[in-house]
């Protein structure tokens, strides 16, 4: 009888060492409709590379669901990212593109933030972004130098947008007189204020304004006075960079740390908290649809500039960012 209970026990390891050993069953989207929440109103870049997923990251999903975009606009994208966090189901329906600046208006502690921006749930970059300020061509402002002695209005959207904050960290780290004006709902809006002459200029994506202004360059209605990047875009030469502008090296290193939302770019998240399987079938669907032809030939089409980066390459950022020092910190909230 002893033998015959060892075996039994045996068997009875095996089977749950089977079972542990299992793998989760796979995601699956069929039937299902997936939101893609975007934080802008319609006609900017947020909604332009929002739209483009949402466009042809279904196909490569389990079950193929069917993405709608839908705008969320309020308070520069933080009304949307506190719903996303706190509210949204979080069991992969609701998907958004992220607010570039969301770790740095964190780690600089920024009111209204009810996010941990480590605990979303990361799923990949479609570009980074080149963002620039620019002034409508009868504004009289066409250059940096111009912005510097002359107070230049500019609209843009929330408090925390990099089109407010941006404008602010450039009047104390670069002497720019910029007055920043926010409260319009979305790019569309401040830019028909700046053709009626109400604001002077406005800032977005470089990307952006290629496609969806194509003839505001082509007719050199605007100035491009700056870059919000790195290093300056090659087709923006004669544009300086923001980390060029620096009235000193503590400035200089401050620009540096605000410019890591550029960096990250146009990316798509989630809710923390989702499902192992979810969240793996989400990254390698987007994975997936960054090297599809449609997505490419699309960009090519409509002459969007595309760049990918993974989940796990987005954490990193979010993680280098928040673990910036306290006097870069000071430093940068003298602009708040």
């Amino acid at each position: 009888m002893q033998k015959h209970i060892r075996v039994f026990a045996g068997v009875a390891a095996a089977v749950a060492a089977l079972a542990t050993a299992a793998p989760s069953r796979a995601a699956d989207f069929s039937g299902k409709t997936v939101s893609l929440y975007i934080g802008y109103g319609p006609g900017g870049g947020y909604d332009l590379y929002g739209r483009l997923a949402a466009r042809h990251m279904g196909n490569f999903l389990p079950g193929k669901p069917t993405i709608v975009a839908k705008n969320m606009p309020g308070a520069g994208g933080l009304k949307m990212t506190n719903w996303l966090y706190n509210v949204a189901p979080k069991d992969g329906t609701a998907v958004a593109s992220a607010p570039q600046a969301l770790a740095v208006e964190q780690a600089l502690g920024s009111a209204g933030i009810q996010y941990d921006a480590r605990r979303f749930t990361w799923i990949g970059r479609v570009t980074p972004i080149v963002e620039v300020s620019y002034t409508w061509h009868t504004s009289g402002i066409r250059n940096l130098d111009d912005a510097r002695n002359r107070e230049t209005i500019m609209g843009g959207s929330g408090p925390t947008s990099p089109t407010i904050t941006h404008l602010k960290e450039l009047n104390a780290f670069a002497g720019t007189k910029f007055k920043p004006i926010s409260g319009f709902k979305g790019s569309s809006e401040v830019n028909l204020a700046m053709e009626r002459g109400e604001v002077h200029g406005a800032t977005k994506s470089w990307a952006g304004m290629k496609v969806s202004n194509r003839d505001w360059l082509e007719g050199k209605k605007v100035n491009i006075l700056v870059q919000y990047a790195m290093e300056r875009a090659p087709d923006l030469p004669n544009v300086p960079a923001m980390v060029e502008l620096g009235k000193d090296e503590n400035a200089k290193k401050a620009l540096r740390f605000l410019a890591v939302g550029n960096e990250m770019g146009r990316t798509v998240f989630a809710p923390p908290g989702l499902k192992a399987d979810v969240a793996k079938a989400m990254r390698d669907g987007f994975d997936a649809m960054m090297k599809s032809k449609g997505l490419q030939d699309e960009a090519v089409k409509r002459k969007m500039e595309i760049g990918a980066l993974d989940g796990a390459g987005l954490e990193k950022l979010v993680a280098e960012t928040l673990a910036v020092t306290p006097d870069i910190i000071a430093i940068v909230k003298t602009t708040r």
